[in-house]
C-alpha cells in the first residue's frame, strides 16, 4: 500500500501539471524476482518516477519504454528474462521471467481513481487487468482496468458481460482467497489474458500505551506505512513524535479504535489492571494478533484473575494472543524490541513460522 499512496502523492503533487504519464506494473513473474506481481510504478514524460518494479535493475529500462508508450499512446507489455546473460537485469541474478504490463495513463484514465479508492477505503479491493489479448477486440483492449465492487458483484465499467461474468467468479475467489492470480478466458474465439489483482486494507496498529516504548512502535510502523491508533494519556507523550498518529484516544474516553481483520493489538500499558481489562476487551474484537509486553508469568497472572471471574477463553482466543510478545531475537533496548515485534506481527498476518530464510527449502515468495 506504501507504493500506492506514494504513486498518488506524486501524481497529485502538482508539480508535473500538464505532463503525461503511464503505469508500469508487474503482472506476471516466472521463477525468481525481487519484486512480485502487482509492484508498479508511474513514469512521467520529464523521466521522474515513483515506484519500482525490481530492486533497480530494470527501472532505468521501463521508464524508456513508458517514456516511449506515453509518445504513442499505446500499452504494451515487455518481458524480462534475468536468466539471459545479455538480458537488462542479469546483474541482479535472480534467474527469472517477469513480465511488465505499461499503460500510459490517458489510456486509462479510471487506473488512478481506482487506486486512489484502494488507498483509501479500508476493505479488501480487487482489480482485473487485461494483460494479453490475442486480437484487437472492439470494446476490450489491452490495459484495460477494472475495479471489481464486491458489495454489488460487480465488474465496474466492464463493456464485455462474458468477460465481466467470468472475471467477476474469478474476483470473488480471489477476495475470498486473498491471492492474485492471472485468468486465461476465451471470448468469441480470442484469448484474453488477465490480471485478477488483490489489494488489501494498509495493516493496522492499535496500541494500547502511554510510555516512552511506545515511540519506537509508532516509529516502525512509520517506516512500513501501517496506520496507527493509540490509547493512552495522550498528554504525558511527546507530540512531535506522535504526528504519524492517525488516531489518539485518551484511556478515559469511550471512544475506542475500529479493530478489524488486518489489525494488531499492542498491549503495552506497564499497568498490570489495564492491560488485564483491554485484553478481555479485546479479545470480542477480530483482530488476528492481540501481542502483550511482559513476561509469560505476569500474563498467566493474567489468565488466572480471569478464571476467578468465570472468564473464560476459548482455544481459538488463545491463538490470537501473543504473550510475551515477538520473536527470540535477543532483543533488550525499546527499538530492538518494536523490530522483534513487528517481525512476529508480519509472520503471523502472513500465516509463516518467521524462521530463518536460509533454512527454507523451495522459493521465498508463494506463486502466483
Amino acid at each position: 500500500m506504501r507504493e500506492i499512496k506514494s504513486i498518488l502523492k506524486l501524481f497529485d503533487s502538482g508539480g508535473f501539471s500538464g505532463e503525461k504519464a503511464a503505469i508500469a506494473q508487474v503482472v506476471r513473474v516466472q521463477d525468481s524476482s525481487y519484486r512480485r506481481e502487482g509492484a508498479r510504478m508511474i513514469v512521467f514524460e520529464s523521466g521522474i518516477f515513483e515506484g519500482g518494479i525490481s530492486g533497480g535493475c530494470l527501472e532505468g529500462d521501463a521508464l524508456k519504454r513508458s517514456q516511449i508508450a506515453i509518445l504513442k499512446g499505446q500499452p504494451s507489455v515487455v518481458t524480462y528474462d534475468t536468466s539471459k546473460e545479455k538480458e537488462i537485469g542479469v546483474g541482479l541474478g535472480c534467474n527469472g521471467l517477469i513480465e511488465v504490463l505499461i499503460t500510459p495513463i490517458d489510456e486509462n484514465p479510471s487506473a488512478i481513481e481506482m487506486l486512489r479508492k484502494c488507498a483509501e477505503d479500508r476493505r479488501h479491493h480487487c482489480l482485473v487487468t487485461v494483460v494479453a489479448i490475442s486480437e484487437e477486440h472492439p470494446s476490450l483492449n489491452l490495459g484495460n482496468s477494472f475495479y471489481y465492487q464486491a458489495d454489488t458483484s460487480e465488474l465496474v465499467g466492464c463493456p464485455e458481460a462474458s468477460f465481466a461474468q467470468f472475471a467477476t467468479a474469478e474476483a470473488q475467489d480471489v477476495l475470498s482467497k486473498r491471492k492474485s492470480r492471472i485468468i486465461d478466458y476465451e471470448m468469441e474465439g480470442q484469448q484474453v489474458r488477465a490480471f485478477v489483482e488483490y489489494i488489501p486494507p494498509q495493516y493496522h496498529l492499535a496500541i494500547y500505551g502511554d510510555n516512552y516504548d511506545v515511540y519506537p512502535m509508532i516509529a516502525q510502523a512509520q517506516v512500513m506505512d501501517w496506520e496507527v491508533s493509540l490509547v493512552g494519556n495522550i498528554q504525558k507523550l511527546d507530540s512531535k513524535k506522535l504526528r504519524s498518529v492517525k488516531h489518539l484516544y485518551p484511556k478515559d474516553a469511550a471512544e475506542r479504535p475500529e479493530i478489524d481483520d488486518r489489525t494488531a493489538i499492542l498491549l503495552m500499558a506497564h499497568d498490570f489492571k489495564a492491560d488485564r481489562d483491554n485484553l478481555e476487551e479485546l479479545l470480542k474484537s477480530e483482530a488476528p494478533y492481540i501481542g502483550s509486553l511482559g513476561p509469560r508469568k505476569r500474563f498467566l497472572k493474567i489468565l488466572g484473575e480471569f478464571e476467578d471471574r468465570d472468564i473464560h477463553i476459548s482455544e481459538q482466543e488463545m491463538d490470537r494472543i501473543y504473550a510475551p510478545c515477538g520473536l527470540e531475537i535477543g532483543a533488550n533496548s525499546p527499538e530492538e524490541i518494536a523490530a522483534s515485534v513487528f517481525a512476529e506481527i508480519l509472520s503471523v498476518f502472513s500465516g509463516k513460522e518467521g524462521g530463518m530464510l536460509r533454512n527454507k527449502k523451495g522459493p521465498i515468495h508463494a506463486r502466483v
